[in-house]
C-alpha cells in the first residue's frame, strides 16, 4: 500500500519503518517541527513537509500518529478518500471524521532510539465497515503475530491498564534509580530484581506475585523507610503501601 504519516514521533517512527521493511511505500510525512519531519523522512526515504495541507493524501492510507489533544483537529484539516487510521489508545474512532476509519493501535513503549520487534507487539483494531476491517488487518498481520478487534471502550480500558503496567511502573523505576544515586550507587543493581518481577508475573498472577513489607505491613521497616523520603516520593510510598495491603486483604 501507499501510506502518508501524519506525525514523526516515536510511534510514528517504528510504525513507518516496519510497513517500509514489509514492502509498503510511505509517500510523505507531516510533522510541526522540520527537524522531526525530516529525521523520519530520511529514514523512510519520502518527502516531508510542515504544512498539512501539502501533504500528499493521494494514497492507500493516511496514519494518524499524534497527541491525542491534537487528533482531531488535525485529522478535520485532511481531506482525503484514503483509508485514515489512528494509533492512540484513549481516543474513541470517532475521534476522525473521515468516512473511511478505522483505529491500528500497536500497544508498546516506543523510544525512537530503541529497535522493536514488531512481531512480538499486541496490535489492537477497530472499523466499521468490512473493506477497512480487511485492510487493517492485512496492514496489521504484516507487522504482528498477535493481532485483535476491539471496541473503542475496550481499548480505552486496555489502554489505562497500560500505563499502570508502563508508564506508572518505570517512574516506579526512576525513583529507585534517584535513591540509589544519592548514595553513589548504580540502578543495574536493580535489573536482576525487575527482571524476576516482570517474568513471574507469566506463570502467576500480579496478585500472586506481590512481595514485600507492604503485603505483611511491617510498620518497623516501613517507618524507616519513610524517614528516608520526603515530598510526592513519601505521598507515593504511603498510597502505594496502602493499595497493597488492602488488596492482599480483600
Amino acid at each position: 500500500m501507499v501510506i502518508s504519516f501524519v506525525g514523526a514521533g516515536n510511534v510514528a517512527t517504528h510504525l513507518a519503518q516496519a510497513l517500509k521493511a514489509h514492502g509498503h511505500q510511505i509517500a510523505g510525512v507531516w510533522s510541526r517541527t522540520e527537524a522531526s519531519a525530516r529525521a523520519l523522512a530520511q529514514r523512510v526515504q519520502c518527502p516531508y513537509t510542515t504544512e498539512i495541507s501539502q501533504l500528499n493524501t493521494d494514497v492507500d492510507v493516511v496514519f494518524f500518529c499524534v497527541k491525542d489533544c491534537c487528533l482531531e483537529d488535525l485529522a478535520r484539516q485532511v481531506n482525503t478518500s484514503a483509508l485514515c487510521i489512528h494509533t492512540a489508545g484513549s481516543m474513541p474512532l470517532e475521534a476522525l471524521p473521515q468516512k473511511r476509519r478505522g483505529v491500528l493501535y500497536p500497544m508498546q513503549t516506543f523510544s525512537k532510539q530503541r529497535a522493536v520487534d514488531f512481531t512480538q507487539i499486541p496490535i489492537f483494531l477497530e472499523a466499521e465497515d468490512e473493506e477497512e476491517r480487511k485492510m487493517l488487518w492485512q496492514l496489521a498481520s504484516n507487522l504482528s503475530k498477535n493481532v485483535t478487534f476491539l471496541t473503542s471502550q475496550q481499548r480505552a480500558a486496555l489502554h489505562l491498564a497500560a500505563v499502570f503496567a508502563c508508564n506508572f511502573a518505570n517512574r516506579c523505576f526512576d525513583i529507585a534509580s534517584e535513591l540509589l544515586e544519592a548514595q553513589g550507587l548504580s540502578f543495574q543493581s536493580m535489573l536482576p530484581l525487575i527482571d524476576e518481577t516482570v517474568n513471574k508475573v507469566h506463570t502467576l498472577s500480579p496478585r500472586q506475585a506481590q512481595t514485600g513489607p507492604a503485603i505483611r505491613w511491617d510498620e518497623n521497616v516501613m517507618q524507616k523507610h519513610l524517614d528516608r523520603l520526603e515530598g510526592r516520593n513519601k505521598e507515593i510510598y504511603e498510597l502505594m503501601s496502602q493499595s497493597i495491603h488492602k488488596r492482599a486483604n480483600e
